[in-house]
């Protein structure tokens, strides 16, 4: 789900033109221990008028980037908040050079699609993620009230919570109030399918990963130990097995080159769009929650009414405080229905942009496999048959 940012240096564009443009770089190991952490220096560029300059380089940490999203997430209902990578609890993994690199990476698309949507590119706290300084930051992190107060453990919990309630609701395990719409109901399948479908493909793309490692530290054992044999051979036999020795542990490099190739362009991407689609049944369980609230309030619209009517009949001189009340329930009623149909018009635009972006971003990643792996292909064939000959002549004499 990469999306393409206006770049002032493109030559597509006329300078006046807006642009907001955003690089994750530089992570760094800050501390020691259990409070060790990873900074990344987050440089935007920008002709926004709303911004300070047209530069801006802060420093920041994944838990500012968790405040970006959940921030974005709780203002910004109906949209598809673009998904953080997961944070990573296993300590022996979470500074190691792979793991960084690719949460930087995950934490570049994130910040960057943020800046390319149409709607939550104008957000206050995205101004304020990339331009306020440290200290700021965490004034803004700890001033958070509600939902953003949660540790981020606590939002998950609720997440899977909603989530799980979404997952009874269409599986038919439960029946609470449901719009019965058949768009919607076609929507969700589709999103739920779709979560199946890319998880699936994401683990054998891993298992692919972790096969082409596999076989390139088995060549490289293979190269060592055949070196090994030629030595103490001093004739044709013992040259031929150093050279196959050696070619092994050159494609050994290949092989783990395009293991990491494959993680990073191949099998991440896919791993993104599981963490995509899962965003999005966030999105599904608000909408279910605003159409729940909608109809709770109708209910209770007619109840009020059907009350209203009798002290109206019984001249009861509750009659203004209950007409008050029924004027305060419509009014809460109307602004109920105003916030469902938002986020349903929302939906209905934000899905149509998912499909594009899911075409670009899955057909590249495919190309880019399919290309990969033929290129790795032609290099494996040519390397053993580069040896043919002289093997041919020692099996001939």
């Amino acid at each position: 789900m990469t999306t393409t940012s206006v770049n002032p240096n493109d030559g597509l564009q006329s300078p006046r033109s807006p642009f907001l443009s955003v690089s994750v770089t530089d992570p760094a190991k800050m501390g020691n221990g259990v409070q060790a952490y990873i900074s990344y220096k987050v440089i935007t560029k920008t002709n926004f008028p709303e911004y300070q300059g047209s530069e801006k380089i802060v420093i920041r940490r994944y838990s500012d980037f968790v405040w970006l999203y959940d921030r974005l997430f709780e203002k910004y209902k109906g949209n598809f908040i673009p998904p953080l990578p997961e944070k990573n609890t296993v300590e022996k993994f979470r500074f190691s050079a792979e793991f960084i690199e690719v949460r930087r990476q995950a934490l570049d698309t994130f910040v960057n699609r943020v800046a390319s949507h149409h709607q939550l590119q104008q957000s206050d706290d995205l101004r304020i993620f990339l331009e306020a300084d440290e200290q700021t930051m965490e004034r803004a992190r700890s001033q958070d009230t509600g939902i953003f107060k949660k540790k981020q453990t606590d939002l998950m919990q609720i997440f899977r919570d909603v989530q799980s309630k979404v997952t009874d609701v269409v599986m038919g395990k439960e029946k609470p109030v449901e719009e019965s719409n058949p768009e919607y109901e076609k929507l969700k399948r589709y999103i739920f399918e779709l979560e199946d479908h890319v998880a699936e493909a994401q683990k054998h793309a891993y298992r692919l990963v972790k096969r082409h490692r596999e076989l390139g530290q088995s060549l490289a054992d293979f190269g060592k130990a055949i070196k090994l044999l030629g030595a103490c051979e001093k004739d044709a036999l013992g040259t031929a097995f150093t050279e196959l020795g050696a070619k092994s542990e050159m494609l050994s490099i290949k092989l783990q080159r395009k293991a990491h190739h494959l993680l990073m362009n191949f099998e991440k991407p896919l791993k993104d769009y599981v963490r995509a689609v899962q965003s999005i049944k966030g999105t599904i369980a608000e909408r279910a929650n605003a159409f729940r609230q909608q109809c709770e309030l109708a209910e209770q619209i007619k109840l009020k009414e059907i009350d209203l009517n009798k002290l109206r009949i019984l001249r009861s001189e509750r009659m203004l405080d209950a007409e008050h009340e029924y004027e305060e329930l419509k009014a809460e009623g109307q602004e109920a229905t105003k916030r469902f149909e938002a986020i349903a018009l929302l939906m209905n635009e934000e899905i149509v942009r998912f499909q594009d972006q899911k075409t670009q971003d899955l057909g590249r990643a495919f190309h880019e496999f399919a290309k990969g792996q033929a290129r790795l292909a032609h290099a494996i064939a040519d390397a053993w048959r580069s040896l043919i000959p002289k093997l041919d002549s020692l099996s001939v004499s």
